[in-house]
């Protein structure tokens, strides 16, 4: 099918009824076959009670007992679907009800048993709505003449029987490989898979970017017909394509990004206006114009979601040339953009502002460093640290005045972000030595591929360029007055939210804070606020202990997220919007709402009714307050109404998984490296305990392991989870949150990125009057003797 069940049922939101030809028009149904299967998938709907049929229309039998969640499974067969509303009770699945749904599928659940206060409800899996998995990274074996596949991932609590289909089963037999999913489970048939690849005898044989594509699941190139309309993409601006555009090709232009970018899609002009104010142009690359809604560039970008970044790979949500030339402002190549031209003042308080369809023609594409040594003109010193040569800086001079207003600039447009409450963490970067330089060069931290806030919702600062800040502050600047533009305009959109984090969570870390003679306040104990985190992170950088205090807040913050309803960006401390605008070509959701500015462009009613003289300017601020009336044809407002609702979930999910992607090659690397290291010792700091142990970051590398209790074998250890600590009974020795120790490396489980460290020294010594007395359970409960650790060797 080219639609799934989850996208289908999306459609009947609020009673809404629809005919097949309907549903055949929203899910793009154009083919004999896709029409057939939508006939097939809407009939076992109607058979199960999920759709009913009246009068020649359809819709969705609401019952309040099925929810629809996603599976989250353990290794032991406990199963959880996982709501996505905010706040709601995870339904309990056994493994007999999941009726053949696999861990990550999303599915309907019906509820059998109401949940108490300590137990969640149970349910059953009614129905599969999407499948997760299309692939598995499995271990091939033989079971007298069939061949079977047993997958790496404990969660998958199945085996798939293997068809030949051109491959060498028997090659495979020990194998690690690559198995496509042929066929789902089937009644009583189990699932059937083929082998698309052999990695090798085991994981560690196995490259370490090929385990991660097969574990995700990532496309490793673009359908025939992706590339075919790829290929046919001009390469070059007609003239009636600057039709109804404003052209700023008059404007000096820069384009500053990092040495090694592989699409350069934004842009800056700044120009001073008479009255003494500023006008600031954010350029960002029209890739909507390109793209087609629908067309095969389009589903497969939806479906990628996100540019997925692998190290030096990376995983490109369209296919060139739009991820590379004809998607980027480059250099004395007119380019078609959409503009933001804002008007500031001296403090960086915005007066008023306008989205523009432009045509731009960039005059100096430069790096992050050339940026930064414009500013540092006059310090040779400094200029020879960023390896700039003299001759390079002389060809800039035509852009010193440019790049030092940007500066002045965006240092204003910061000040009113921190003002209104918005915070940042300061997390390290990776400093390897030099003989783990060649293992985990490419994998520093923080990651920048957005020059906005990105994955993790909240601003991330280090000992980077302040060159680079310019272009964060103005594309955050960006990005937060195209939500607030879509938002007066009243047009279906897709929104960037950040939930605050939870009162209890918050609570827990002002505990822990104090454990460690850090006072902090909060306002209002059951409604954190941004300003809050802003003074936590400013006293955090008065302490010794920052980075283990800047661990422990990061832990409290909640996941960004997209939806369709303007609503809280706690990072930001923005109340009313915010949206992803400025990166078009590496995600999804910027090129929706792009494609939503080119309708109110190209279809927008700037009046009432025909009738009325009065109009207003729909690419302008001015014209918010002033419209009470729909600015989309209705036509369109319900096509975008509908995309959106289908999509938002989806573009979350897929943003994870990059990001869970990312993490696993990371981690391969650094348990590679840590491997070639067993059996030496390191300094590290203890970022977490557990009753089960502590885990420790090893300083110099910034890779975590964990210390196991069992192999303390000097005392018996009591867990304080309230302190964060293991305490000593007899010797009094204790290993708590923040405390320095040395670790010898034990053992490394490659494919599970798992570290076993041991202590052989560090620590320290409980004070005397430390005295507990009992132990507590991971919730700060009292426990018996035996959830301590005795393992003295008495």
């Amino acid at each position: 099918m080219e639609f799934s069940i989850a996208a289908l049922l999306a459609n009947f939101d609020k009673q809404k009824t629809l005919t097949l030809k309907a549903l055949e028009k929203k899910l793009h149904c154009t083919s004999e076959t896709s029409q057939r299967d939508l006939q097939i998938a809407v009939d076992a709907l109607e058979r199960l009670g999920i759709l009913v049929k009246e009068r020649g229309k359809y819709r969705r039998q609401l019952d309040e007992e099925v929810i629809e969640g996603k599976l989250r499974c353990s290794s032991k067969g406990f199963c959880f679907a996982i709501q996505d509303e905010e706040g709601a009770d995870d339904i309990y699945v056994r493994e007999s009800q999941l009726n053949t749904a696999w861990n990550g599928d999303r599915v309907l659940v019906k509820v059998t048993k109401e949940g108490s206060r300590r137990r969640s409800p149970e349910g059953e899996v009614q129905l599969i709505l999407e499948r997760a998995n299309a692939s598995v990274l499995a271990r091939v074996k033989q079971e007298e003449s069939d061949y079977r596949a047993v997958p790496l991932d404990d969660r998958l609590l199945f085996e798939l029987a293997l068809v030949a289909n051109g491959t060498d089963l028997p090659a495979a037999v020990d194998q690690l490989a690559h198995v496509e999913i042929v066929r789902y489970p089937l009644g009583q048939h189990p699932p059937q898979g083929r082998v698309a690849q052999i990695l090798g005898s085991n994981a560690e044989d196995a490259s370490d970017i090929d385990i991660v594509y097969c574990k995700h699941d990532l496309p490793r190139s673009f359908s025939d017909a992706v590339l075919a309309q790829a290929e046919a993409l001009p390469n070059r601006i007609k003239k009636a394509e600057l039709k109804d555009r404003l052209d700023l090709r008059d404007r000096l232009t820069v384009a500053i990004d990092g040495p090694n970018a592989r699409v350069i899609d934004d842009a800056l002009t700044l120009e001073k206006l008479d009255n003494g104010h500023w006008q600031l142009g954010i350029h960002i690359s029209d890739i909507a114009h390109y793209v087609e809604a629908y067309s095969p560039i389009d589903q497969s970008a939806a479906k990628r979601g996100t540019s997925v970044y692998l190290g030096d790979e990376v995983i490109p949500m369209l296919p060139p040339p739009l991820s590379g030339s004809l998607g980027s402002l480059l250099a004395g190549k007119d380019r078609l953009a959409l503009s933001v031209l804002v008007t500031l003042d001296d403090r960086g308080q915005v007066l008023e502002y306008e989205v523009q369809p432009s045509v731009v023609c960039v005059d100096h594409q430069i790096t992050y460093q050339e940026a930064q040594a414009v500013l540092v003109r006059d310090d040779s010193d400094a200029i020879k640290a960023l390896d700039i040569k003299p001759k390079a800086l002389k060809g800039l001079e035509p852009i010193f005045d440019l790049i030092d207003n940007l500066l002045y600039l965006s240092q204003a447009i910061k000040r009113q972000r921190l003002q209104r409450g918005a915070f940042e963490l300061n997390l390290p970067e990776y400093d390897f030595p030099t003989d783990a330089g060649e293992v985990l060069a490419h994998y520093r931290s923080p990651k920048f591929q957005y020059d906005d806030e990105g994955l993790l919702g909240v601003m991330v600062v280090s000992a980077g360029l302040p060159s680079r800040a310019i272009v964060t502050e103005c594309m955050l600047l960006g990005n937060q007055l195209v939500a607030q533009h879509l938002k007066a305009l009243g047009v279906p959109a897709i929104y960037r939210l950040h939930r605050a984090p939870e009162a209890s969570d918050v609570q827990e870390l002002v505990k822990l804070a104090e454990n460690m003679d850090i006072q902090l306040t909060i306002a209002d104990e059951e409604s954190p606020q941004p300003k809050d985190y802003q003074q936590f992170v400013e006293q955090f950088a008065e302490s010794k202990s920052e980075k283990i205090l800047t661990y422990l807040l990061l832990e409290t913050i909640q996941p960004a997220f997209y939806s369709t309803h303007p609503d809280l960006h706690f990072g930001l401390a923005l109340t009313e919007g915010y949206t992803h605008f400025t990166s078009p070509s590496r995600r999804y959701p910027d090129l929706l709402v792009h494609r939503i500015l080119h309708a109110v462009f190209e279809s927008g009613r700037d009046r009432r009714s025909t009738r009325s003289k009065d109009r207003v300017n729909l690419r302008h601020s001015s014209c918010h307050g002033q419209i009470n009336w729909n600015v989309l044809p209705p036509d369109i407002q319900h096509e975008f109404e509908d995309d959106m609702g289908r999509i938002a979930i989806h573009l979350t999910e897929r943003e994870r998984l990059a990001q869970e992607a990312e993490s696993d090659l990371e981690g391969l690397k650094k348990a590679e490296f840590m491997r070639s290291h067993t059996g030496e010792v390191f300094h590290g700091l203890i970022t977490g305990v557990q009753s089960y142990g502590f885990f420790v970051e090893i300083e110099e590398l910034l890779v975590e392991g964990l210390v196991h209790v069992s192999s303390l074998k000097d005392d018996w250890y009591e867990y304080r989870s309230r302190q964060q600590k293991l305490v000593g009974r007899k010797n009094r020795q204790q290993y708590r949150l923040g405390d320095q120790v040395d670790v010898q490396v034990k053992s490394v489980d490659y494919y599970r990125q798992q570290i076993d460290l041991v202590a052989v020294g560090g620590g320290s010594q409980a004070p005397e009057d430390d005295e507990n007395g009992y132990s507590e359970d991971d919730n700060g409960e009292p426990l018996g003797d035996e959830a301590s650790a005795d393992n003295s060797e008495e």
